[in-house]
Formats: structure tokens, C-alpha cells, sequence
């Protein structure tokens, strides 16, 4: 794809991300893709810790892209850092990356020949994985919905697109109003409204991103933080008409119920509710 159009990678980093895996996710977003950005802007969410000061000038000196340095004095939380970040994008599409996942080698070849046929927002599948002194171990693959049809139905209980995964123009994010404060939550709304937009929107059904997950992972899913996040959800959800009053009630039910169960039933509950393939379910 010589002729490809060029594009920014919006990286956010704070102080609970590691600097080992701030290299690696950069080098396999950047050094190791068969499609390159032709930038990066790497969003420091207030004071970090000298090992990842250390890490972001190494990777600053070595980058084969320009590298844009958005220092933010305190840590404002994901929202703000995004749209800080976005403010400082040369370029109209714009690949979000987390700081602690990993780009497979030809991600963005296939999501930017997507975006060169039109369209405005495409995510990908990813594939969970998790470390330990064995190795490499992974997971859980969440394979989303592709067409527009299945999107759009899909997005009234489910948020239909892997955040990490995105690729969008910054033109139709700025038509949705940007990121907005949602909880945890606010990347589902903001696709909701792109959504209700109009955006012409897609993923690859491919695992284009490995997400890293923790031993805690399950646990961070509930809880009575991620349940008022939810409620905000589905209450902007009900207000904007994105869903009428029995959805709102369905998944007020069906999600806030999720984020009260036990553990062990949250982890069971999550990869038959939330899980696209159901093939993947045996994996652990």
C-alpha cells in the first residue's frame, strides 16, 4: 500500500503502565508494522516514573517516525489524555494504541485499507494474553461484528468496537463531540454517538491486537465504580434515544448485574455475554 494515506498513532501512557511494555507496544506499533505511521503522539498522563521517563526518551531518540511529546502536568484520566492528544494529530486518521498491548505485524495494513475504502471508524478483533515466567500464554479471542447491520444492533447492548484496536478520523470523532466524561466508559459512548452520527464504520473480524489482561482483570470488571459507570451509560444511552426504555432496562439488569456477581460467575458470565465467538470460549 505505497500510496496509503498517512496516519497518526495516539499512544497515552500514566504511571501505572510499565516501561517494558511501553517498548514493546510502541515497537510493534511503529518499528515492526508492514505499514508504519507516519507519526506517533505519545500523550504522558501526568508524572510517571524514571523508568518510563527513560523509556519514552529511548524511544524518541530511536523512533523511524516523528515522535510529538504531549506532557500533561497532572494525570487528567483517559478522556482528557485522548483529547489532548488528538488536538496535537498531523494527520486526519489516527490509530489509538494502549501502552501495555501489542500490534500484530500487519495491523495496519488491513485497517487502513479499510479506511481507504471509505470508512470512518474500523476496529479489529483482539486476542487476550497474559505472561508469567512460562511464557506467553493467550486467552480470549473477542471477535466483533463486521457488517453495519450487525454493528448497529449490536451496539444497543454491547459496545461493538475493542477501543485498543481503533482507527478513525479525527473529522468524524469532532462531528460525535469528541471524547466525553462517561466513568469508565467513555470510549462506548463516544462510538454510540459516532454511531448515531452516521459514521460509515467496520471491523476486521481478525485479532489484529494481543491485549494484555492481568490476574485481577475479572475483579476490576465489577464493582460498585464500574456500576455507577454503567448506569451513567445507560441513562446518556436512554436521554440521547441511542436505546428506548425496555433496552434501557434489559441492560441496566443484564450489565449492572454483571459488574455484582461474585467473581467467579463474573468470569463465566463474561465469556457468554460478552464473548463474539463462542469457539474461543474453552480458552483460558
Amino acid at each position: 500500500m505505497s500510496d496509503a494515506v498517512p496516519f497518526s498513532l495516539l499512544l497515552p501512557v500514566y504511571q501505572g503502565d510499565s516501561a517494558d511494555y511501553l517498548l514493546r507496544a510502541f515497537r510493534s506499533s511503529v518499528t515492526d508494522q508492514t505499514l508504519p505511521p507516519s507519526e506517533v503522539v505519545l500523550v504522558q498522563d501526568g508524572p510517571v516514573s524514571a523508568a518510563i521517563v527513560s523509556a519514552i526518551a529511548e524511544l524518541d531518540r530511536t523512533s523511524p517516525v516523528p515522535v510529538k511529546i504531549v506532557n500533561l502536568p497532572e494525570n487528567r484520566g483517559l478522556t482528557e489524555a485522548l483529547t489532548a492528544g488528538l488536538r496535537e494529530c498531523t494527520y486526519d486518521v489516527v490509530a489509538r494504541m494502549d501502552a501495555d498491548d501489542i500490534s500484530e505485524p500487519h495491523r495496519f495494513e488491513v485497517q487502513l485499507e479499510l479506511v481507504a475504502q471509505g470508512h470512518e471508524l474500523v476496529g479489529s478483533g483482539l486476542r487476550e494474553f497474559y505472561e508469567t515466567s512460562d511464557g506467553e500464554h493467550l486467552g480470549i479471542r473477542r471477535t466483533p461484528p463486521v457488517t453495519a447491520a450487525d454493528i448497529d444492533r449490536y451496539a444497543r447492548f454491547h459496545d461493538p468496537f475493542n477501543h485498543p484496536t481503533v482507527v478513525y478520523t479525527k473529522n468524524a470523532v469532532e462531528r460525535a463531540g469528541g471524547y466525553q466524561p462517561m466513568g469508565m466508559m467513555e470510549d462506548y459512548w463516544l462510538f454510540a454517538r459516532m454511531l448515531a452520527a452516521g459514521i460509515n464504520a467496520t471491523n476486521s473480524s481478525e485479532a489484529l491486537v494481543r491485549y494484555r489482561i492481568s490476574s485481577g482483570a475479572y475483579k476490576r470488571r465489577g464493582g460498585l465504580r464500574l456500576l455507577r459507570s454503567e448506569w451513567m451509560l445507560q441513562l446518556a444511552f436512554l436521554r440521547s434515544g441511542f436505546i428506548g426504555k425496555l433496552q434501557f432496562v434489559r441492560n441496566v439488569v443484564v450489565r449492572g448485574g454483571y459488574r455484582l456477581v461474585p467473581e467467579p460467575i463474573r468470569r463465566r458470565a463474561y465469556r457468554r455475554l460478552i464473548i463474539a465467538d463462542p469457539s474461543e470460549a474453552h480458552a483460558s
